[in-house]
């Protein structure tokens, strides 16, 4: 009987089977031409958009992200992780003075190591903007067609204009992909959302700015697909800023291995049955075509909904806590200055979404203490705000902050999901008197729902680029973004760089 079903078998055998074939070669047999796919789609979109598809709410907030992204990265240049990535690009690749450095005068890399270590600094406090679907948009970008724009010849140039449509394109292509997934959604589990859709964003705008053909542009995504990814294990350690300048260098190389012609796949954004595309990220995505402007032009996704700009360099979801905690500070020591003393507080309760990798009780460093739902709530009880010296090493021993943290609790609410459209902060601390002063936040100031006002976004500007440049040179800076799109050379804003 055996040997009668193995004949059988034998003379069913499918078709795919006897030519030698995998059955899952045969799906990528039965791929749509390159024409038709999901893939060329998004290669004809970012190939066809125009400066006059950005509206002029688009415009508005793309100019605050640039300023806002400059000013992060021109901070982030103090760090002790920006000096480690720029040291270990000028002493292991030959020198190429061609793009210029955040905050170094004098300092040049190539094109795509200037990307690397200008994303790096963006990254290297989380300082950030944050998008939802969860992501930092701005600085896988940036950083690389500014790299690009100081690459291309004297006789190419470049307009503000320019600079902020392969940017918005940038920008639009990694929220166009995050809108694929229901699971993009919520705070990462598996890996860092930059890294994956911020690679594919930074090729996507360089190729723009490269003027690649479509086919060109779906083979640069395709390749920065090859590029892209990091997991979430080096959250919070000196590596994560690694992620974001990935992302904007990797990028960069995709559109420039593009326009030589290196081909990939022309289905890696598609939901082609047994392989796997961007769906090796993102188990439930689910694509569709992104259709290029037609005589009414494109609306892109920012001006639907605008970025949260952060007020303090901690991960995003610790404006939330800190917000509620600084409420509870205004009802202990009142609107002046004071400090809440740890001998008044008998317990504290952090009702926040479950993240393991933002539940940190007791950070041992920097980086660990921009995750700390706890470290953060507990800065904002003591001191009423969170501010960037609030991780230096000084400020984190200190013996009333500690002290509060070893009477934190937390609890997961089921109502308050890990999602940063609807999650929220409360804090409850009670007294050993057996009083109860609760705060909550739903939704903190520098949110989408509640953005920075112009004025709060400058002044974070000037105390950002004021670590590394003149007082008056940082009043130009500013003056250079917000005429960026009337600009016929984008080369004043690369000049004033260092």
């Amino acid at each position: 009987r055996y040997y009668e079903l193995f004949v059988l078998q034998k003379a069913v055998r499918p078709a795919w089977a006897a030519r030698g074939l995998h059955q899952s070669a045969l799906e990528v047999l039965k791929c749509p031409p390159p024409e038709e796919t999901v893939t060329a789609s998004f290669g004809r979109f970012i190939s066809e958009m125009k400066p006059q598809h950005l509206s002029p709410v688009t415009l508005h907030r793309s100019k605050r992200m640039v300023l806002d992204s400059i000013g992060v990265g021109l901070v982030g240049s103090t760090t002790d992780v920006f000096e480690l990535a720029l040291q270990h690009c000028q002493h292991v690749y030959a020198p190429d003075d061609i793009s210029s450095v955040y905050g170094r005068k004098g300092t040049r890399l190539s094109p795509t190591l200037a990307a690397f270590v200008n994303g790096v600094a963006t990254h290297s406090m989380d300082f950030d903007d944050t998008w939802h679907p969860a992501t930092h948009p701005s600085g896988a970008v940036l950083p690389a067609v500014l790299a690009l724009a100081d690459m291309m010849p004297a006789h190419r140039k470049l307009s503000g204009l320019d600079l902020l449509l392969a940017f918005n394109i940038g920008i639009e292509i990694q929220g166009q992909l995050m809108r694929f997934s229901n699971k993009a959604h919520d705070i990462p589990k598996r890996f860092h959302p930059p890294s994956v859709v911020g690679t594919l964003g930074s090729a996507a705008a360089c190729a723009r700015l490269l003027s690649l053909d479509p086919s060109q542009c779906s083979h640069a995504l395709a390749i920065a697909a090859s590029l892209a990814g990091a997991p979430m294990a080096n959250a919070a350690t000196q590596s994560k800023p690694l992620h974001v300048g990935n992302a904007s260098r990797l990028g960069l190389e995709a559109a420039l291995l593009a326009s030589r012609g290196l081909k990939a796949s022309h289905v890696v954004l598609d939901a082609v049955t047994g392989v796997a595309g961007l769906s090796a990220f993102y188990e439930d995505y689910l694509p569709q075509p992104l259709h290029p402007p037609g005589d009414g032009g494109h609306m892109f996704l920012l001006e639907e909904q605008d970025v949260a700009f952060k007020r303090f360099p901690a991960h995003l979801g610790m404006h939330w806590v800190a917000d509620a905690a600084a409420s509870v500070h205004k009802v202990l020591v009142g609107v002046g200055p004071g400090s809440v003393s740890p001998g008044e507080v008998k317990d504290i309760l952090l009702r926040v979404p479950r993240s393991k990798y933002i539940d940190r009780p007791l950070p041992a460093s920097e980086h660990e203490a921009r995750h700390s739902f706890q470290f953060n709530a507990c800065s904002a009880l003591l001191d009423g705000e969170v501010t960037a010296g609030s991780f230096a090493p000084a400020a984190m021993s200190r013996p009333d902050l500690l002290a509060l943290l070893s009477r934190v609790r937390v609890e997961h609410p089921h109502d308050n999901p890990a999602n940063f459209s609807l999650m929220y902060g409360e804090v409850r601390v009670v007294l050993n008197g057996g009083d109860v002063v609760t705060g909550r936040c739903d939704t903190f100031y520098g949110h989408w729902r509640n953005p920075l006002t112009s004025e709060s976004l400058r002044r974070k500007f000037r105390h950002n680029a004021g670590a590394v440049l003149p007082p008056e040179r940082v009043e130009e800076l500013m003056e250079v973004v917000e005429e960026l799109d009337r600009a016929g050379d984008c080369r004043a804003l690369l000049s004033q760089l260092q």
